[in-house]
């Protein structure tokens, strides 16, 4: 422990130097910060274990050790939020049952909520859009906002940031990221590092200025914070090595693809990643945000830039004050946590990326991570193989630019990008361009600052001029809140005229993400979506070809509109006023339709059992037992690789001739106006329905069948997947699930597990699992296993009749233990083999032995209360 002296008062903060000694500069800022987390919160032999790991670890660079992280705050978004509210409210409903005060049941820890993932594209490009779209979007979701209105009063600190406010990793970084915290303890100021969770993959955005947080599924947050630890294996490194400054024209989003392609083929899931050299320091603090919110699509759990005089710079700008800038530099500088261009620290293993080299690029069609330089999506199209129907119209173009967005948090909170899609739109509409009339098009800044300093500007007029007004602030497109595409889109997609693409500022593209009839999109730079919008051609080759030929006649190019470094520089000047994201926040939180939500109170939550927003889970319960066991069990599905969580539960419009809109039709919804998959998370009923809903979905045991339909082995019949789970459920058969590589990609929605155990698999056997899903279904008590090298769905050919035995005796597992597999294949044929179990800590032993997070909850809350004693389930 040492002290430091600042602004006439004393702070005591953990003297990383001192307990680190000469190998401190050896360790990467990530486990510096996690050798700080540990000293402050342990003590004795507990803390001395933990160090010892970390400086361990500089031998090989890697660690099979466990380490307990504590973070300092939890921020959610409302369609994650939502379900762990639901679970809370459940959680004291079984409390009150059995004879325990539910309101002992309460967060430790500050708990965020942004509500930003509702907002939906339905006006656009004319003037009052932004109000319109709110109105609908608060209709749409009263219930489930009085609910959440409900959290903040009855559950200790639970803050709700409502509609308006902007996007929660954006938030983030303009108001609730300190960098470093003063916290009160023991009657002493302690100086630490501001380091947090997230229910959202994009929580690492907040790394981009120094902040170490990172993404969790809403079951590992509850863990968190409803008092347990959140533990985890020390991590491996890896650092990307930057050098040099990106050319002129090249933008932070071109360097976040870079980075995605990279990482991607050097395979960091799971690990931490950490940028460092020389170049780093070229970077402002909003390209190092859009480059680390981009962790979740190169696989890593962290993206890291530590703080240097950037970092400051950003907190300056964003309105934070002199005092506490001089004493987070004074603080990170003397803890050891100061950003050294020069230092080279220990890596598992490092990338070097030569800033200079890197050019104009977009990523697509299907995947992030698929890079192409922005000339070349025509090619990718190509690749596609889509041929027009005979005799269909050829009014539009092949592959017609159906959505035009500047959206996500990804891109939108950096305001050089917004600054330069405004420069771009000024330079097209004085040519006279305009949007051809089948794009749709908008803008969602993740800011409400984002109005003000494009006003300032000079710039708001101008993209409005060309299609691209503010729509709102909230997630939209990214999250497939798009709204219905034009009638043009409609009508050449249905005659086989056209196949539509999506062209976004945002951060994934998988087939349908973005709306449900769209398989192919591209993700590039908010001026490069201007540009698209207005071209409407999603093939055309922008290096040669023109955007747009001006009613003058004249062939209007990229490079003639393409702003130079120097106007965004200059406009970025004029633009931004620190004053305006502290007081545009707070306006847009007196939002008076949310003010105006009257919530039930009290500490239990009043059900309503007719209610198809809100009811109250099964799963949140205390006799909610182990699904471990030796068992012989049917797959229920059969899937290749790269399963996405959208695919798992989607969050995009419920297509009003499904069978969850059937299901909500019969209880008295408007088939018209059912809203998305996500605004229905608070119902388990539908998101059962809803588990597998995706056009994209390829079911290997009989492929061909309809959207969320699967084979039921005994009989052979053909049904909704629920409904085969339940005939498997009432017979007392087992099932599981066989998938490929990359299983559970995508966000951090824990419905993609919840909807899992409501179908009874008891076990998933994938090839690999995405860190955040494969916890997820942990915390669900569902076991993961990897299948040994060489077996996947495709050579385990699994055919009707085919059943699968699992040896998961819960007194034998441990963390990365192999699990004994026997296929008994229909004709009485069988096939062994291991699995190792995906299980990187005891403590997610210990959830899967309880039956998941909820019941370990409750059970521990149930000892406490009965002095520490057992209790049965």
């Amino acid at each position: 422990m040492a002290t430091l002296d600042h602004g006439g008062e004393s702070h005591v903060l953990v003297d990383l130097p001192a307990l680190l000694g000469e190998q401190l500069p050896r360790l990467p800022v990530v486990l510096r910060l996690l050798a700080e987390n540990a000293a402050r919160h342990m003590a004795g032999e507990e803390r001395r274990e933990a160090l010892k790991a970390i400086l361990d670890w500089l031998g090989t660079g890697s660690s099979e050790r466990e380490i307990a992280f504590q973070p300092g705050r939890v921020l959610m978004h409302d369609t994650t939020s939502t379900p762990a509210l639901v679970d809370a409210a459940a959680m004291r409903d079984a409390l009150a049952e059995a004879g325990v005060d539910p309101t002992v049941l309460n967060p430790v820890l500050p708990v965020d909520v942004s509500v930003d993932h509702s907002l939906a594209v339905e006006a656009y490009a004319r003037a009052g859009a932004a109000m319109e779209n709110m109105r609908h979007e608060i209709r749409r979701n009263a219930e489930r906002y009085r609910f959440l209105r409900w959290a903040s009063k009855a559950l200790k600190g639970v803050r709700i940031h409502p509609p308006g406010t902007g996007i929660m990793h954006t938030i983030n970084l303009e108001q609730l990221a300190t960098v470093v915290t003063v916290q009160e303890r023991g009657g002493r100021r302690w100086l630490a590092p501001d380091m947090m969770i997230g229910t959202d993959s994009h929580t690492p955005m907040v790394n981009g200025i120094g902040v170490l947080g990172w993404g969790v599924g809403g079951l590992e947050a509850q863990t968190v914070m409803f008092g347990m630890p959140t533990m985890l294996r020390i991590p491996d490194v890896v650092g990307v090595r930057l050098a040099g400054q990106l050319p002129p024209g090249v933008l932070a989003t071109d360097l976040a693809l870079t980075v995605t392609q990279r990482l991607r083929q050097l395979d960091v899931t799971g690990d931490f990643v950490e940028f460092f050299g020389p170049g780093v320091s070229t970077l402002t603090a909003g390209d190092r945000a859009v480059v680390a919110n981009m962790a979740p699509e190169y696989g890593a759990t962290t993206g890291f830039f530590p703080v240097d005089r950037q970092t400051l710079d950003y907190l300056r700008a964003t309105g934070r004050s002199a005092n506490h800038l001089t004493l987070a530099e004074a603080y990170l500088k003397r803890a050891g946590l100061w950003f050294d261009p020069a230092a080279a620290p220990r890596y598992t293993r490092v990338l070097e990326i030569d800033l200079g080299r890197i050019g104009m690029h977009v990523a697509g069609p299907r995947r992030p991570q698929d890079l192409l330089d922005y000339s070349r999506t025509g090619e990718a199209l190509r690749a596609v193989g889509f041929e027009p129907r005979p005799g269909a119209s050829a009014a539009l173009p092949r592959h017609p630019v159906a959505l035009a967005a500047i959206t996500s948090c990804t891109n939108t909170s950096d305001p050089a990008l917004l600054i330069a899609a405004g420069l771009l739109a000024r330079k097209a509409g004085a040519r006279g361009l305009k949007v051809p009339p089948w794009v749709k098009t908008s803008m969602a800044p993740g800011s409400p600052a984002a109005a003000s300093y494009l006003a300032r500007a000079g710039l708001a007029g101008d993209l409005e001029a060309v299609g691209f007004g503010i729509v709102g602030y909230g997630c939209t497109t990214c999250i497939g809140n798009s709204g219905p595409l034009t009638e043009p889109i409609v009508q050449a997609q249905a005659t086989g005229a056209g196949k539509a693409v999506a062209i976004l500022s945002g951060n994934r593209n998988f087939p349908g993400r973005v709306h449900p009839d769209i398989e192919l999109s591209f993700i590039m730079s908010p001026p490069l979506v201007v540009a698209f919008g207005l071209a409407g051609d999603a093939a055309r080759n922008l290096a040669e070809e023109p955007v747009q030929v001006a009613p003058d006649g004249r062939p209007v190019y990229l490079r003639e509109l393409w702003p130079t470094p120097e106007e965004i520089a200059a406009h970025l000047r004029q633009g931004l006023a620190p004053a305006d994201f502290r007081r545009d926040f707070q306006v847009a939180a007196g939002n008076p339709l949310w003010t105006a939500l009257e919530a039930p109170g009290g500490a239990l939550f009043p059900w309503d059992e007719r209610s198809t927003i809100l009811r109250r889970p099964p799963f949140a319960a205390v006799t909610e037992g182990s699904q471990l066991g030796h068992y012989t069990a049917y797959p229920l599905l059969v899937l290749g690789d790269d399963v996405t969580t959208d695919h798992i539960s989607p969050a995009s419009a419920i297509p009003p001739d499904s069978l969850v809109a059937d299901f909500l039709v019969e209880r008295g919804d408007d088939r018209s106006d059912l809203n998305v998959f996500a605004s229905r998370r608070g119902n388990w009923e539908v998101m059962m329905r809803a588990a597998f809903h995706s056009k994209a979905l390829v079911n290997l045991l009989r492929p061909g069948m309809p959207v969320a339909h699967t084979l039921h082995m005994p009989s052979g019949d053909v049904a909704p997947i629920w409904e085969v789970a339940r005939r498997h459920r009432d017979a007392g058969e087992a099932v599981v699930l066989v998938a490929g590589e990359r299983y559970g990609m995508g966000s951090s929605r824990d419905w993609a597990a919840k909807g899992q155990r409501l179908l009874g698999i008891r076990a998933v056997l994938a090839v690999s699992y995405e860190r955040i899903h494969r916890s997820n279904l942990i915390g669900m008590g569902i076991l993961s296993l990897l299948l040994p090298d060489g077996v996947n769905p495709e050579t385990l050919a699994i055919q009707p009749g085919d059943r699968l035995e699992v040896r998961a005796d819960a007194r034998e597992l441990a963390p990365r233990a192999m699990v004994a597999l026997t296929l008994h294949r229909a004709d009485g044929r069988t096939e062994r083999f291991q699995a190792r179990a995906a299980i990187e800590t005891q403590l997610e032993v210990e959830q899967l032995r309880d039956g998941g997070v909820m019941p370990s909850i409750l059970k521990k809350t149930l000892q406490a209360h009965h002095g520490g004693a057992d209790v049965a389930a």
